[in-house]
């Protein structure tokens, strides 16, 4: 795999805490982001008051780089969790892309992994049942880790009630 993580080295780190925003939509596009630790949700606020979850990067994770080609950012990054976030500027970014072929590829292979894995999202999402849903997650991922189910809900479209209720029914029927 080649690395492109090596353009933030000299990046500032920078603590955001749960709830804060990096960014928000319509912000004019100035740094490109890493998370070091925690999580950063990309959202995109609805007329009706809700938000819809874009994207979600957890450790070691860019942060809005298809941004890195916009004027502004089409949606907000909001801290899920407790953050540490680097911050490099848009022109020193793409300068050091420029000077670095092996970077480049790096982070061609880390969205060509990305869209494969919303490719797989998206097929899981259209299966009608939350126990084809979770049967299609499992066989790709094997069983999360202990309190990591409402986040295996959110990732199959389903609410956390809908899947604590099918894995009762599997507990009941042996399956689990």
């Amino acid at each position: 795999m080649f690395d492109w993580h090596h353009l933030f080295d000299q990046a500032p780190r920078r603590t955001v805490r749960m709830g804060e925003t990096l960014f928000r939509q319509g912000d004019p596009v100035r740094y490109m982001y890493l998370v070091r630790s925690g999580e950063v949700v990309l959202e995109r606020p609805l007329a009706e008051g809700s938000t819809l979850t874009l994207h979600v990067a957890g450790a070691e994770m860019p942060v809005a780089e298809a941004s890195l080609f916009a004027d502004t950012y089409h949606c907000d990054a909001v801290a899920r969790t407790v953050s540490v976030v680097s911050a490099t500027p848009r022109t020193a970014f793409v300068a050091a892309v420029r000077q670095d072929p092996d970077a480049a590829l790096g982070l061609i292979q880390t969205h060509a992994m990305e869209v494969q894995a919303q490719r797989t999202r998206i097929e899981i999402l259209r299966l009608r049942r939350v126990a084809d849903r979770l049967d299609a997650w499992l066989a790709l991922n094997g069983a999360p880790a202990h309190r990591e189910w409402i986040r295996v809900a959110d990732q199959i479209g389903v609410s956390p009630a809908a899947l604590y209720r099918e894995l009762a029914r599997r507990r009941m029927t042996g399956q689990v």
